[in-house]
């Protein structure tokens, strides 16, 4: 059962630094302020996995967001999700994504995008997420020397 995730959830922002590589370490008051302005914010106890979702409204600088608001009007955007390693295979990477696709509907959103990185690549989770109707939109060379795809799913 998911619950709410509040910007005081240290297990989970611990687990999300564990996935830094792929998801970028971050402090406990960016964290704090991060979860605080998401319109989706959600976690499987106590800490399996987790799942980010910021509007298009969001104050946010991430390349890889405003990389979404140069090209679209309205979208949430999944800033992060993470299934620790023990509880892969679970099923709940599906668990928050049905969530997140639950709640644009109900909020009247008609577009879910992300990021996937294809250098260094991550075939598993662009497979997911292609199993789940995302397609590609474009891709971006970053200037940490990562290349990421943009993918996004219509409601």
């Amino acid at each position: 059962m998911l619950k709410p995730l509040l910007p005081d959830n240290e297990a989970v922002r611990a687990l999300n630094n564990v996935f830094a590589a792929e998801t970028s370490y971050i402090e406990a008051g960016d964290w704090a302020r991060l979860v605080a302005q998401a319109r989706v914010a959600v976690f499987a106890a106590p800490a399996d996995a987790f799942l980010l979702v910021l509007d298009h409204d969001a104050d946010y600088d991430s390349p890889n967001f405003l990389w979404w608001k140069e090209r679209r009007d309205r979208f949430l955007y999944v800033d992060r999700v993470v299934v620790a390693a023990t509880a892969q295979g679970r099923g709940l990477g599906r668990q928050l994504y049905a969530h997140a696709v639950d709640e644009a509907r109900r909020l009247g959103f008609e577009r879910i995008v992300c990021e996937i990185n294809i250098d260094p690549p991550n075939p598993g989770s662009v497979a997911f997420h292609t199993a789940l109707g995302f397609t590609p939109a474009g891709e971006q060379k970053l200037s940490n020397g990562k290349t990421v795809g943009y993918f996004e799913l219509e409601l």
